[in-house]
């Protein structure tokens, strides 16, 4: 039997098998709102025979989007548009998700097809945010500041987005804590600059993640999973490290976050990381082992029989794939044939099974 291929149950919710499909940024939206373009991206993901689907980084606030182009979730209307979706991916078969985000000084950037350079103001962008007035790079605007105030707004959109996507009709919803963003940002002593109660000392520097956390399982259904997308290291000395991960994935824990998808870097553009198939997933075991809590596994998965064994190993509880997923959308029923595990085909494209 693959495990692979085997049910996950957590709460209510049993993802049918243990691929997902890790956010990935379309840059294909107007003023926040999803359109046909993720109906047929994330829905043919869902046709492919993924457990969960996890539609993209969806801005809680129209300043917290990565570029104008990006999805949100900080409207009624936005919530509409994203129940179609959902639904669709539902009666595949197939666990509905959707990552919330705050991209905080990274914001207000264009596609990256377009140079994902800063866009400026006059030109359809606006001025980032963060914990400290430091720039992502060079040539990056100088971000403003987050008053207390402003944090307690964003623990609200967080709240707010929650509620819009249960609404919306998604079983999952994922917090992104990652990749350089603004959550990630207050994590990371090489970001928070703060003297308040935000900054400083690493229980200072977790309030905000945890207080939206919470914030997320408090205005989610009790019977849905919350998951938590975490960069385990900054790759940087000095910086956010696998030791405050496995504390703050304890934290989580705690807080009624289910699952930790366990990435990496993304907070500084001079990290060295060293990537190869698989780097990311100690992580995922460590922090899976040492603050008991299931954990995701993510970063060049591309072959079925290295996704079987990573789950099947204990190393991690579900694989999450990305690119490969781009260039197959099949991929899981193509590894169900590979590892010699049932899949649930459409009945539509049943005279194509393979025998």
């Amino acid at each position: 039997m693959s495990v692979l291929f085997s049910p996950l149950r957590l709460r209510e919710v049993t993802l049918r098998n243990r691929i997902v499909v890790s956010p990935m940024c379309q840059y294909s939206a107007r003023d926040g709102l999803p359109n046909d373009w993720h109906l047929v991206h994330l829905g043919s993901r869902a046709v492919g025979g993924a457990g969960l689907v996890l539609a993209e980084a969806t801005a809680v606030a129209p300043e917290g989007r990565i570029s104008p182009d990006d999805t949100g979730l900080w409207s009624d209307a936005q919530a509409r548009a994203w129940a179609p979706i959902a639904r669709f991916i539902r009666a595949q078969g197939c666990t509905a998700g959707i990552q919330l985000a705050h991209a905080g000084r990274k914001a207000s950037t264009g596609a990256p097809w377009r140079g994902g350079q800063p866009v400026a103001v006059d030109a359809g962008g606006w001025s980032p945010v963060a914990p400290s007035a430091l720039p992502f790079a060079e040539g990056h605007p100088v971000p403003h500041e987050l008053s207390a105030e402003e944090i307690s707004a964003t623990v609200g959109a967080f709240r707010d987005a929650a509620r819009r996507a249960e609404e919306a009709g998604f079983e999952v919803v994922e917090i992104h804590m990652a990749h350089g963003y603004l959550l990630h940002q207050f994590l990371s002593p090489l970001t928070n600059r703060r003297t308040d109660a935000y900054g400083g000392a690493l229980e200072n520097r977790l309030r905000l993640p945890l207080e939206v956390a919470g914030a997320v399982r408090e205005a989610f259904a009790v019977e849905r999973p919350v998951f938590v997308r975490l960069s385990a290291t900054d790759w940087v000395d000095g910086g956010w490290d696998l030791e405050q991960s496995v504390e703050l994935a304890r934290r989580l824990r705690e807080a009624g976050v289910d699952l930790v998808d366990c990435s990496s870097g993304g907070l500084v553009p001079h990290a060295r990381v060293p990537v190869a198939p698989g780097y990311q997933v100690p992580f995922a075991a460590a922090i899976r082992e040492r603050a008991g809590i299931a954990t995701g596994a993510v970063g060049l998965l591309t072959e079925p029989a290295q996704a079987e064994a990573i789950v099947a190993g204990g190393q991690a509880d579900v694989a999450l794939l990305a690119r490969q997923l781009l260039r197959d959308p099949y991929w899981p029923l193509h590894a169900a044939q590979a590892l010699g595990a049932p899949a649930a085909w459409p009945v539509q494209y049943l005279r194509a099974r393979p025998s």
